[in-house]
């Protein structure tokens, strides 16, 4: 378990240190949880697609960030990351958020780098949220 800021927890069941590519998808991850849009912006390239699944799909680093910041009034609680996995070019985690309101989701991602070296930006994701 792991505090931010003193107001979100986050938990995280992989072991990141030996993966540079897990642990940018571990911060990149508390990044949203905590709504920290610059660094968000630097992870993602200028293409950037992002498909929400049953509902958008956002193109285009404008387009992607003004969808980010809509996201500011959700305030997240807790962040839970069960499994995060990457090969080549691609990569998914998965895990569960609670929000202040008590509302609780459960998210798999699933991420098209740029390329396979470490520091390649995201280009493609695909997000599958279920309420529970």
């Amino acid at each position: 378990m792991k505090k931010i800021n003193n107001d979100v927890v986050i938990h995280c069941q992989e072991d990141c240190e030996n993966s540079p590519r897990k642990a940018l998808l571990k911060e990149f991850n508390i990044a949203f949880a905590h709504n920290s849009l610059e660094y968000i912006l630097d992870q993602v390239s200028d293409d950037i697609s992002w498909f929400i699944a049953g509902e958008v799909e956002i193109k285009g680093i404008q387009n992607f960030k003004e969808n980010i910041q809509k996201m500011e009034y959700v305030k997240v609680s807790e962040l839970v990351i069960h499994h995060i996995i990457t090969h080549g070019k691609t990569a998914a985690v998965n895990g569960r958020i609670k929000t202040e309101n008590k509302r609780t989701y459960e998210f798999c991602d699933v991420y098209l780098f740029t390329g396979a070296g470490k520091n390649s930006k995201i280009k493609e994701m695909t997000s599958y949220v279920i309420e529970t």
